[in-house]
Formats: C-alpha cells, structure tokens, sequence
C-alpha cells in the first residue's frame, strides 16, 4: 500500500474526530465568527516545530500563495461552521463532500493542465465520491434547500482552493517549513477578523467556550483535528497533482469513522450526541461502506 494512502486514511480518522467534537460543540455554543478565530488562532502553535528543523523564509511567488491559502482557508472554516449553525448536518455535509473532489479535479485541469489517471483509479475516484455521498445522506434522496446548497457549494470550493493552493506550497517547499508557513498564515487571518466588529463581539463580550465543559472539548477535539492537518498536509505533499481529487475522495473514509463514533454515542451518551440508528439508515451506511472499500481496495492494486 502506498504511504500517501495510509497517510490519508490516518488523517480522515482523525478529522472524523474532530467533525464529532465539531457537532457536538456547534450544537451547544453556537457563535460559528468566535469558533471561527480559535480554529484559526490554535494553528500558531505551529511555530514550536521551528527549532527542530531546518526553517527559511519563503520565496515572493511561494508567500503569494501561502498568503492566499491561510485567507482561503480561515473563510472556509467560517462557511463550514455557519453552515452548521444554521442547517442541518445532513444537508449541508453531503454537499460539501460530493462537491469538494470534483473542484479540486477542475482546479488541477486548470492549474496545471490535463492529468492523467488510469481508469481503475478513475473508476475508484468515482466509487470513492458515490459512497462519500450515500454515507452522508440521512435519507437517499434527501433533498437539499437552495440556501444550504448555496452556503455548501460556497465552502466546498474554499476548502478545494485550500487544498490546490497547499499543493502550490509544498511543491515548492520542503514539508514542514511550508506546513508552518500555511499554519502561520490562517492563525494571522483569523486574528485579522478582529477588526470586525461582529467577529470581536462575539469572540470577547460573550465567548461561547467558556460555558461548563464546552471549552474542553473544544481543545480536546482540535488537538485531534491538528493531528489530522498534519497528516492531510503530508499526504498532499506526497502525492502526485493528479491525485488531489482522489485524496479527496477518500474522504467518505472519514465518514465511515464519523459514523462509528457517532453510533457509539447514541447508545451510550445519548444526551451528548444522538442520530438516527434505524435499520433503513443502517443498511444505507453499510451499503456505503461496502462502496468505499471497494474504491479503497481499486487503490491499493
């Protein structure tokens, strides 16, 4: 097996638990403009790998786009947790994840031409997106309202931006000097925000992290969710750019483990976190699964 897709797969198990302290944070605080900025602030600690590598400054063209991602980046952070404040999870995560390998792959036309791909890994890119879509899908056929659809597509392509404009990075960087660099950068967006007026009201005069044990969960999430950055930056770095949209796609992975944890939690923690366990969906994820291995399996031959 490749190591980008152990890499891959090791990161969307630990964004599957990020996602988990997400939900269970932005349904008891709100405030998506305060968890917004601490998303974004948590990434300067970044700056503690500094003295035990081989740091140097970026070059004009390579600070152009680290500069350009950590905007892109922070407003998508912001897209994905309005979206979650204002509409339900099952509207707004299937949209984003079908959407976000099928920007990426435009982008890469785009950026740097056409990209070849076998059409075994063509045929798993799209087992990989089917079963991302049908695993994310509270009912098949779920339909999807015209502003949740608009805020999700909206979100969709920062977070493909982010993805092609890391890749410009780590291309022209090594690993983590570029990884501290694009975290350096969305830390100094989200601090930017201050300067508006509704970001710096919510953030300070009624910070929603600071009721009961909301802060610690909080933290205790987002170490897991920098984990997975790292991994996800590691494996973009690694693969080819005709690969960008299948690493992509591979995150209906994240979703089978989001599934998991969320399942365990009904059943144990109901008063933390509760989803709909009945046979029908039961069989839909199962059935997802089964879509996503066989995608993962047309990978790693």
């Amino acid at each position: 097996m490749e190591l980008w897709l152990i890499i891959i797969i090791l990161s969307y198990f630990a964004f599957a638990l990020a996602s988990l302290g997400d939900k269970i944070v932005v349904g008891q605080a709100g405030r998506p403009r305060a968890l917004t900025f601490y998303v974004g602030v948590l990434n300067i600690l970044a700056i503690f790998i500094i003295p035990f590598i081989d740091f140097d400054t970026p070059t004009l063209y390579t600070a152009l786009w680290i500069v350009l991602d950590g905007i892109i980046y922070i407003f998508g952070i912001y897209g994905m947790f309005s979206a979650l404040d204002k509409y339900d999870v099952s509207r707004v995560i299937p949209a984003i994840g079908a959407a976000q390998p099928i920007f990426i792959f435009g982008f890469t036309w785009l950026f740097w031409g056409q990209q070849y791909l076998t059409s075994q890994q063509i045929l798993a890119f799209v087992l990989l997106l089917a079963g991302t879509i049908l695993i994310t899908l509270d009912r098949v056929g779920d339909l999807f309202t015209k502003e949740s659809l608009k805020i999700s597509l909206a979100t969709a392509l920062l977070f493909s931006l982010d993805f092609v404009f890391s890749k410009f990075v780590f291309l022209e960087m090594p690993f983590w000097q570029g990884f501290i660099w694009l975290r350096m950068a969305s830390a100094l967006a989200a601090m930017l925000l201050l300067f508006n007026r509704n970001f710096y009201k919510e953030v300070f005069e009624s910070p929603p992290l600071s009721k009961g044990s909301i802060g610690f969960i909080f933290i205790l999430f987002q170490g897991a969710g920098g984990l997975a950055s790292v991994l996800q930056s590691w494996a973009i770095a690694l693969t080819p750019v005709a690969y960008l949209a299948i690493i992509n796609a591979i995150r209906g992975v994240q979703y089978v483990f989001l599934f998991i944890f969320t399942l365990i939690f009904t059943i144990y923690f109901p008063k933390i976190l509760r989803e709909d366990i009945s046979k029908g969906v039961l069989i839909q994820k199962i059935v997802s699964i089964i879509i996503i291995g066989i995608g993962l399996s047309l990978l790693v031959q």
